[in-house]
């Protein structure tokens, strides 16, 4: 039984989830005995358009790159949303706050008519997305269990709570009781509450949960110390793309 092509892609990102990936070590090895790995920039000259699982990194903020994610839409039976910048258009749709021409002349000056910008956008914004891998960067057990999933059929096992749920398994003493700020609350579970763990407040670059509380939320970062406007913004560093955040 011949085994299940698998390419990866990159869009606008820094590539650190395709990275994570090649940071598996032994469950890498353990993979690619089940895929046969066609196309991987990161970790191979050899490429293919030949694919049945398509692994995309990236936003979208290129007109040519609506083209090119179509393109491999047609061609995988399954796409996979790759980190934050996949699955919920990340950092990069911070600009999508302001003009685009105004953007071009910020970045590129006097050669600003010569790139091709446009407002960034997660991939399922453009295409059908199979599965998700939320994160920045993603955790690396969720990749290895979604791609499992994929191979057997069945959903993967991913939380549908929120990071504070992970906080309290852990044990961790809420960041707030320490006068910290933390997205927590409203930002879906995966990361094994890694920020919070390690004493930095989660920024929600897993996304908003099911049906999030996010008034209440706003108000109980003002309660301690954030204005409205600072509140706002820490949503706002991965959740621009969100107009409801």
């Amino acid at each position: 039984m011949s085994k299940i092509k698998a390419a990866f892609f990159s869009f606008t990102s820094c590539e650190g989830c395709q990275l994570t990936v090649l940071t598996l070590e032994e469950q890498l090895l353990e993979l690619v005995e089940l895929i046969d790995i066609v196309t991987f920039r990161e970790a191979m000259s050899e490429k293919s358009d030949v694919y049945d699982l398509a692994i995309v990194e990236g936003s979208i903020s290129r007109n040519s790159e609506i083209t090119q994610v179509k393109k491999i839409r047609d061609t995988a039976k399954v796409v996979v949303a790759l980190g934050a910048c996949a699955t919920i258009g990340g950092v990069n749709c911070l600009k999508n706050q302001y003009e685009m021409d105004a953007v071009k002349k910020i970045v590129y000056g006097s050669m600003a008519d010569n790139f091709d910008t446009i407002p960034a956008r997660p991939i399922e914004a453009v295409i059908k997305v199979d599965y998700k891998i939320h994160g920045c960067p993603i955790d690396k057990d969720e990749f290895v269990e979604v791609v499992k999933a994929i191979l057997q059929e069945r959903k993967p096992r991913i939380p549908e709570y929120s990071v504070c749920v992970e906080c309290q398994m852990k044990e961790n003493i809420c960041l707030f009781e320490k006068g910290m700020v933390c997205l927590g609350p409203i930002t879906r579970a995966g990361c094994k509450a890694i920020c919070p763990t390690y004493n930095d407040g989660c920024v929600g670059c897993r996304g908003l949960i099911d049906d999030p509380n996010v008034s209440s939320h706003k108000k109980l970062l003002t309660d301690h110390g954030l204005t409205i406007d600072e509140a706002i913004a820490k949503y706002m560093l991965f959740g621009s793309y969100n107009k409801n955040a």
